[in-house]
């Protein structure tokens, strides 16, 4: 298209001739983006879930905007959002939330998500209007299928079953549909209450402790490692890896990479393809 721009100059070929390059360096961007998703994992689905930290209702809503930051998201990216289990907050918020991600390379894109975010904002929940610090964790998994092998026995998983919380008509709220399971050899826990079948719901919240078991396994194995070269960052409270202020100023600040955008607003309708890209380039896919 230059070639021919150059022999006999044309206004509708320029813009076209615009427009193609823009959607060539689009692709080749993503395309190296992809290079540096080459862990073994990284094409899966993703399970994320939020648990909001000290707070009460406050951190709760924090933990509810951070859902649907990620739920928009994903649907930006044209991946396939569900929530698993949700556990309401009881003035407003949640107390948790998991959610599947279904698209390739989700969970590629979402470890960078991994860690602790930290919102700056004047409290609707404060009738004197003060400004409050609110924490809420975020953690990832890849969801496996089942030709991962995860040790997975049947004697060593309690289940309990509960009626869920929340909307969901009479059936639900008024039967025990909701299922909890524990796996007594690691402690973790897992609950599901999407679906008004126990059964369907059992079988989820297996798919939900297989992907935890197996993030268990990965995390013990970079633990080993990062004990050796002693670079393993805390991922615990006040080790926030990105903060949103949205009071005195408008600023969501990614710790890791230094990369700030202003617009906080547009951040929070699930525009976070910037923030991942720095993390990726700077850390080429691995846990910073």
């Amino acid at each position: 298209m230059v070639e021919l721009l150059e022999a006999e100059p044309d206004e509708a070929m320029s813009t076209e001739l615009v427009g193609e390059a823009e959607r060539l360096g689009k692709s080749v961007e993503s395309f190296e983006l992809q290079t540096m998703l080459q862990g073994p994992d990284d094409t899966r689905d993703a399970i994320l879930t939020i648990h909001p930290g000290a707070g009460g209702t406050e951190s709760q809503d924090w933990a509810e905007m951070l859902k649907r930051m990620y739920a928009r998201w994903g649907e930006r990216r044209g991946y396939e959002v569900s929530v698993l289990d949700e556990q309401p907050g009881e003035e407003a918020g949640i107390k948790s939330v998991s959610l599947e991600i279904k698209g390739e390379y989700a969970y590629g894109f979402l470890k960078a998500e991994k860690g602790i975010h930290r919102l700056v904002r004047i409290s609707p929940y404060d009738s004197q209007a003060r400004r409050h610090t609110s924490f809420a964790s975020v953690f990832v998994y890849p969801d496996i299928d089942d030709t991962i092998e995860v040790d997975l026995r049947e004697e060593d998983i309690k289940m309990d079953v509960f009626r869920a919380s929340g909307a969901g008509g009479q059936h639900v709220n008024k039967t025990s549909s909701a299922v909890r399971l524990t796996h007594i050899p690691t402690g973790l826990v897992v609950s599901c209450q999407q679906e008004r079948s126990q059964s369907k719901n059992r079988a989820t919240a297996m798919k939900m402790l297989r992907a935890a078991i197996y993030q268990k396994k990965l995390e013990e194995q970079e633990a080993a490692r990062a004990k050796i070269e002693a670079t393993k960052t805390d991922n615990s409270w006040g080790n926030q890896i990105r903060s949103y202020v949205f009071q005195p100023y408008t600023m969501v600040n990614d710790h890791r990479t230094e990369l700030k955008v202003g617009d906080v607003q547009r951040v929070m309708d699930g525009d976070l393809d910037e923030f991942i890209e720095a993390y990726l380039k700077r850390f080429g896919g691995k846990a910073a």
